[in-house]
């Protein structure tokens, strides 16, 4: 599939009130296996992919993203989207830039944020120039020659200094500069989502975190979602599991390895041949 297709299949997936779930693989081997489980399309997470490396979250360069995610959309069939962060930089042309270099991989879409990556002041202040950074993602893609998903992530909620109104309002300028998904990482409640689905002008993708991991697909549906991510929730969860190697050091044991082998064993079974 040419990579114009799979952007374009990546789209028609999106459909407010009828979301889809784009699962985050870690690398290609969690790529394929959830290929092979039947998702539809795939998103790289800053956070799990910094896992690999070591690393802690937004510990990644702009060259190592771009590969890795570039990596993942090559050893799959379906759309991958990317996790780009802030775009490496906080002006537009380092935004534009890092759209520009994704649109030249196998990559149907990715995000840029409006985080810094400044611990006092984690999210960009100036709406002028959030919107600024959008529009000038938005007109690399343009300038590409080539289709490509845009997401806008507007991250206050994340950083715990959201206020509903003054995301939405983001969120629709994101929308106006040319983002086709809208994105407000860490809603406190389904009420929230709603609000965000509801007051927004385009699709709008809703991370499964915190208290929101007890309602249903149904009930994003209900309150309008297009699409449901899990960031690096599958990611932690898996590396989770290197916990049973305390058991190894303190206890002398080695038991807990059958059931962690015998679960690997099942879930290769989805591996593309």
């Amino acid at each position: 599939m040419s990579t114009d297709a799979r952007a374009a299949a990546l789209r028609k997936l999106h459909k407010p009130g009828e979301p889809f779930v784009i699962p985050n693989p870690w690398d290609v081997g969690s790529a394929r296996i959830l290929e092979g489980l039947g998702f539809k399309a795939l998103a790289t997470t800053s956070s799990g992919f910094a896992l690999t490396l070591g690393r802690r979250d937004y510990g990644v360069t702009q060259e190592e993203a771009l590969t890795h995610g570039g990596a993942i959309a090559s050893a799959v069939d379906i759309p991958v989207i990317a996790d780009l962060e802030n775009g490496f930089g906080l002006t537009p042309e380092a935004a534009a830039e890092t759209i520009a270099r994704a649109c030249k991989t196998e990559l149907a879409g990715g995000s840029i944020e409006d985080s810094t990556g400044d611990k006092t002041s984690p999210v960009i202040d100036d709406d002028a120039l959030a919107v600024a950074r959008i529009e000038a993602a938005a007109d690399a893609i343009k300038n590409s020659g080539r289709d490509f998903v845009l997401t806008a992530r507007a991250e206050a909620f994340l950083y715990g200094i959201g206020e509903l109104d003054k995301v939405i309002a983001r969120l629709n300028a994101f929308a106006e500069a040319g983002a086709d998904v809208l994105y407000a990482p860490g809603l406190p409640d389904m009420d929230a989502v709603g609000s965000v689905c509801k007051g927004v002008s385009k699709p709008v993708n809703i991370l499964i975190l915190g208290q929101l991991a007890q309602y249903s697909l149904a009930d994003f549906a209900e309150a309008g979602a297009a699409r449901l991510s899990i960031g690096g929730g599958l990611a932690w969860s898996a590396y989770g599991t290197l916990g049973a190697a305390r058991g190894m050091l303190s206890e002398g044991r080695f038991d807990m390895l059958s059931a962690n082998r015998d679960g690997a064993k099942k879930i290769t079974a989805f591996l593309k041949e």
